[in-house]
């Protein structure tokens, strides 16, 4: 049910300038026709020496400015031009409960408040893990060996700490966005969020995402890992079982995978070469409503690349090979990213960091949309990318048999 959007900000203002119950609070998405000046703001308290702060995180593009504001007249200031701003969607948590403002299309609101099962701790402590999303002391990093038994992160092991803590805030904005427009359902304890990982490895990814859903977010998840081998599948059961977390694994390969549910969310993350290709059409054959997707080892263009001349006046761009292969994985993902979009989704094409046996940062996320793109231009620029290049990508040939 809708209502007026000023009454429902009113509302959650309240929620907000409470500082002893407030969790997080995350604007993000923008109402329709407008453009807010931040992708995304993330509000909380802290204790500072001076005394409690709002403490207003920024996202633009390339940074994240941060700002801190007295509780009182400074904090109301800095909460009211907030709310000002054409956010599309805000996500507020609180000790006892969760509230989900979506604006409409028409500009009204329509908000979810959901109570906690279990009362939220409210942590102010400024230097929390340098504002990481999952703590490096979690129970979830030492179960997967990234941590010690004290709950340090081993030095080795930093370079994928950063990798989760830039995969959770991609998954986060991702799903508050997704929930917020209605893309998403609104998950149960009786009907929780179905996550799909295609080719889930020893899912260190999968297992942080499920950790940080549900007990941060507090969002009822469920947990489906897929791998080819058997020795991951008994792997990760085991993990599920030490963590107590609700999951599932299954010895399959990507294209035979039948997961038993329907996914809500699919998670790709370094299928190597054309394995993300079949990570991508079976979430298009479930008409997932969240995909998101980190390629890897983008082969099989770059073989049919060498096979032929460039067309003229590329020559120089595939002559070398090191611009051949990077020119490769620029093609090959966007080709992906075109097809997603012709297949019913509305693709964005993300800096993600890559682990350490691969450079590639590249993460497509797709929010399906249910309006396929079947011609006009979208269409007639594909098929002229590919005559052109005289390619056949594997997504495509997927697409076309299902």
């Amino acid at each position: 049910m809708s209502e007026p959007l000023l009454r429902a900000l009113t509302r959650l203002r309240g929620v907000v300038l409470d500082d002893e119950t407030l969790v997080r609070a995350v604007a993000s998405g923008r109402q329709r026709g407008t453009q807010p000046p931040w992708r995304r703001v993330e509000l909380r308290y802290v204790d500072l020496k001076a005394g409690r702060r709002l403490q207003v995180t920024a996202y633009d593009d390339a940074q994240a400015h941060t700002s801190n504001h007295a509780v009182g007249d400074d904090a109301t200031r800095a909460l009211d031009d907030l709310l000002d701003q054409p956010f599309g969607n805000w996500h507020v948590e609180t000790s006892t409960e969760t509230h989900q403002l979506r604006v409409t299309k028409k500009g009204a609101a329509v908000v979810h408040t959901r109570a906690r099962e279990t009362e939220q701790e409210v942590d102010h402590d400024h230097d929390r893990d340098k504002g990481r999303l999952l703590a490096e002391d979690d129970p979830v990093f030492r179960a997967l060996g990234l941590s010690d038994h004290e709950g340090r992160m081993k030095p080795s092991r930093q370079g994928k700490y950063r990798q989760v803590e830039e995969f959770l805030r991609i998954l986060d904005a991702s799903i508050t966005d997704a929930l917020g427009k209605g893309q998403l359902r609104t998950p149960t304890p009786e009907e929780p969020l179905q996550i799909v990982d295609l080719g889930c490895g020893n899912a260190y990814l999968t297992f942080v995402a499920e950790r940080y859903l549900s007990h941060i977010r507090d969002l009822p998840v469920h947990l489906t890992g897929i791998d080819q081998r058997e020795q991951s599948r008994a792997h990760n059961q085991k993990i599920a079982g030490e963590l107590g977390v609700d999951a599932t694994f299954v010895s399959s390969s990507i294209g035979d995978a039948e997961p038993g549910v329907r996914p809500d969310v699919v998670l790709a993350l370094h299928a190597c070469d054309t394995a993300t290709d079949d990570a991508l059409a079976r979430a298009v054959r479930w008409e997932t409503p969240l995909v998101l997707a980190a390629p890897c080892c983008h082969h099989d263009i770059a073989a049919q690349l060498r096979k032929r001349p460039a067309p003229a006046p590329y020559a120089m761009i595939t002559r070398h090979g090191i611009l051949r292969e990077r020119f490769a994985d620029t093609l090959t993902d966007g080709l992906r990213a075109s097809l997603l979009r012709l297949a019913g989704y509305r693709v964005d094409v993300m800096q993600f960091v890559g682990s350490r046996h691969t450079p590639r940062n590249t993460l497509l996320r797709g929010v399906r949309t249910g309006s396929p793109v079947t011609g006009g231009s979208a269409r007639h620029e594909y098929d002229e990318l590919v005559e052109t290049w005289g390619v056949r990508p594997r997504l495509g040939e997927l697409l076309d048999r299902s």
